[in-house]
Protein backbone atom coordinates (compact mmCIF):
# COMPACT_ATOMS: atom_id res chain seq x y z
CA UNK A 1 0.00 0.00 0.00
CA UNK A 2 1.32 3.18 -1.19
CA UNK A 3 -0.36 5.53 1.30
CA UNK A 4 0.21 9.55 1.04
CA UNK A 5 2.32 10.71 3.61
CA UNK A 6 4.09 14.37 4.78
CA UNK A 7 7.79 14.94 4.90
CA UNK A 8 9.58 17.46 5.94
CA UNK A 9 13.52 17.68 5.32
CA UNK A 10 16.13 19.95 6.34
CA UNK A 11 18.83 19.84 4.60
CA UNK A 12 22.35 21.69 5.51
CA UNK A 13 25.36 22.20 4.03
CA UNK A 14 26.35 24.21 0.79
CA UNK A 15 23.16 24.51 -0.53
CA UNK A 16 21.95 28.03 -0.58
CA UNK A 17 22.68 30.23 -3.70
CA UNK A 18 23.61 27.50 -5.39
CA UNK A 19 20.14 25.96 -7.61
CA UNK A 20 19.48 23.82 -4.54
CA UNK A 21 15.66 24.66 -4.52
CA UNK A 22 15.48 24.70 -8.37
CA UNK A 23 16.96 21.38 -8.75
CA UNK A 24 14.84 20.20 -5.64
CA UNK A 25 11.66 21.75 -7.69
CA UNK A 26 12.60 19.89 -10.98
CA UNK A 27 12.90 16.80 -9.02
CA UNK A 28 9.98 16.49 -7.02
CA UNK A 29 8.01 17.24 -10.53
CA UNK A 30 9.87 14.19 -12.05
CA UNK A 31 9.16 12.30 -9.66
CA UNK A 32 5.57 13.21 -9.84
CA UNK A 33 2.45 13.43 -7.75
CA UNK A 34 4.17 15.49 -5.04
CA UNK A 35 3.53 18.94 -3.30
CA UNK A 36 4.91 20.85 -1.30
CA UNK A 37 7.85 23.55 -1.36
CA UNK A 38 11.57 24.07 -1.37
CA UNK A 39 12.43 27.15 1.04
CA UNK A 40 15.65 28.65 2.41
CA UNK A 41 15.98 29.24 5.92
CA UNK A 42 17.65 32.13 7.74
CA UNK A 43 20.77 29.43 9.32
CA UNK A 44 21.58 28.57 5.79
CA UNK A 45 19.65 25.06 5.45
CA UNK A 46 17.08 24.31 2.73
CA UNK A 47 14.04 23.08 4.17
CA UNK A 48 11.44 20.73 1.99
CA UNK A 49 8.20 19.94 2.39
CA UNK A 50 6.44 16.98 -0.14
CA UNK A 51 3.32 15.51 0.19
CA UNK A 52 1.95 12.75 -1.70
CA UNK A 53 2.30 8.78 -2.24
CA UNK A 54 5.43 7.39 0.18
CA UNK A 55 7.35 5.83 -2.72
CA UNK A 56 7.88 9.54 -4.22
CA UNK A 57 8.68 11.08 -0.77
CA UNK A 58 11.72 8.13 -0.38
CA UNK A 59 12.69 8.88 -3.46
CA UNK A 60 13.11 12.75 -3.28
CA UNK A 61 14.48 12.12 0.46
CA UNK A 62 17.17 9.75 -1.15
CA UNK A 63 17.74 12.09 -3.72
CA UNK A 64 18.39 14.96 -1.37
CA UNK A 65 21.01 12.91 0.66
CA UNK A 66 22.86 10.98 -2.45
CA UNK A 67 22.36 12.06 -5.41
CA UNK A 68 23.37 15.13 -7.64
CA UNK A 69 22.63 17.88 -5.85
CA UNK A 70 23.90 20.88 -6.59
CA UNK A 71 26.50 23.00 -3.88
CA UNK A 72 27.24 20.41 -0.98
CA UNK A 73 25.31 18.53 0.98
CA UNK A 74 26.61 17.89 5.34
CA UNK A 75 23.57 16.10 6.35
CA UNK A 76 19.53 15.63 6.30
CA UNK A 77 17.33 15.43 8.80
CA UNK A 78 13.37 14.40 8.44
CA UNK A 79 10.25 14.18 10.04
CA UNK A 80 7.17 11.91 8.79
CA UNK A 81 3.47 13.04 9.22
CA UNK A 82 0.45 13.18 8.25
CA UNK A 83 -0.73 15.13 4.12
CA UNK A 84 -2.56 17.95 4.99
CA UNK A 85 -3.15 18.87 1.41
CA UNK A 86 -2.75 22.49 1.40
CA UNK A 87 -0.17 22.36 -1.20
CA UNK A 88 -0.68 23.03 -5.12
CA UNK A 89 1.76 22.01 -7.01
CA UNK A 90 5.54 22.21 -5.80
CA UNK A 91 6.96 25.56 -5.44
CA UNK A 92 10.25 27.56 -4.33
CA UNK A 93 9.69 30.05 -1.48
Amino acid sequence: MNENVRLTAWVRGHVQGVGFRWFTRENALRIGALAGFASNLSDGRVQIVAEGPREGCELLLDWLRTGDTPGRVDGVTEIWGDPRGVYDGFEIR
